[in-house]
């Protein structure tokens, strides 16, 4: 299996190079790893998913032009609060948008789909932002049970994640187009992918995605670093985990041809806004959301102020209180302060900033708060 992920990835979905090309990204200003985005494209009360991926769109052109190094969106269904139920579709919107910014999974949850659609669907991104495509998995369904057995038409769930390491290593052989000869799959090609560069007259790179594995646990921590592969753990929902479990990837980690070295990021809810009050109620609608999802009462991201007038119950409340604790939120000083303080505690290689908020401009204003505190250029592009 090992073999089989490291064979033919650079590491940076274009031309071969130096092992953990467009892994690893570019610090920037004052920042103590590279900062990246992720975006859920979150529809709150009162807005439509139309406003929400609009957003992300000026996200995206915001992260680029900043110096952000990648923009990841994440596949959740069911939910009526969260519009990326289709990664690849928005990924190949931002893509139209972008020209430099990395683009990618945060995850696709690869047990709801057959590794060879994965695999069409990565190269087709592939195709239309050459080299700059990251392709992260998760094991989880993205959803609840219900959901996932209408998606992978099995009622066996648990199933699909067990045979994840499985599941890994055929999209990679897809990917790869480099099945053994008598396998079963031998003659099935991807497309868009290697097999143009290599029948008569084609001139197709034979590039693929960046691979990673995400986590909210210790398996896909184990494995990727069992397989050489970038790892993102999600710090955001599961901020009790993470420092074991970039321990497990750090001594499971062995050198491949993706990278030399381990390398983790982790997702981290933050927001910045210039008043510090205005943070507080935007987390706190976030939080009010995030605790009738957890209640099996998924909805839109309530308003600041349904959330301000909401009466919590001494359990919700405990929740809330916890939930909020996790967010990196208040003014810009504030967030480097915390950000800087999470880098320092688990060491990771790299951020993955996910705005937790109700209101579309909020969350893209938050993004250049967090790059001004830490003195990232005004516009790439420009300097």
């Amino acid at each position: 299996m090992g073999d089989d992920v490291a064979r033919n990835g650079s590491g940076d979905g274009g031309d071969a190079g130096t092992a953990g090309d467009g892994i690893r990204g570019t610090v920037r200003g004052t920042a103590p790893v590279p900062l990246s985005v992720l975006d859920l494209a979150g529809v709150g009360a009162g807005l439509t998913a139309t406003d929400a991926l609009r957003n992300s769109v000026e996200i995206a052109r915001t992260a680029e032009a900043r110096g952000y190094h990648r923009m990841w969106v994440a596949e959740h269904h069911s939910m009526p609060g969260v519009a990326s139920s289709s990664p690849a579709v928005i990924l190949a919107h931002l893509a139209a948008f972008t020209r430099t910014l990395r683009l990618g999974s945060g995850g696709v949850m690869l047990p709801n789909h057959a590794p060879l659609v994965i695999a069409e669907q990565f190269g087709t991104l592939e195709a239309l932002a050459p080299g700059r495509v990251d392709l992260g998995l998760g094991r989880a369904p993205g959803t609840d049970g219900a959901t996932a057995a209408a998606l992978r038409r099995t009622e066996s769930l648990h199933e699909g994640a067990d045979e994840f390491p499985q599941q890994l290593a055929e999209l990679v052989r897809f990917l790869d187009d480099d099945f053994p000869g008598g396998h079963r799959y031998s003659r099935i090609h991807a497309v868009p992918g290697p097999v143009q560069g290599t029948t008569a007259g084609g001139v197709q790179s034979a590039g693929r995605p960046s691979i990673w594995l995400l986590g909210s646990s210790g398996f896909s921590a184990q494995l990727a670093g069992a397989l050489g592969l970038p790892f993102s753990f999600a710090h955001h929902f599961s901020a009790a985990n993470t420092v074991p479990a970039l321990a497990l990837y750090r001594e499971s980690f062995r050198p491949s041809e993706v990278l030399d070295r381990p390398y983790a990021s982790i997702g981290v809810a933050a927001l910045a806004t210039e008043d510090p009050e205005q943070a507080r109620r935007q987390v706190l609608a976030g939080a009010l959301g995030m605790l009738r999802l957890r209640t099996g009462r998924p909805g839109l991201i309530p308003t600041p102020e349904e959330a301000a007038a909401h009466q919590f119950s001494p359990m919700e409340r405990d929740f809330v209180d916890s939930w909020m604790a996790n967010i990196v939120h208040g003014d810009p000083r504030t967030v480097r302060a915390g950000l800087d303080e999470l880098v320092g505690r688990t060491g990771a290689d790299e951020l993955v900033i996910t705005a937790n908020a109700h209101t579309p401009a909020v969350r893209l204003r938050s993004y250049d708060l967090i790059a001004d505190a830490y003195g990232f250029p005004k516009d790439i592009a420009a300097g």
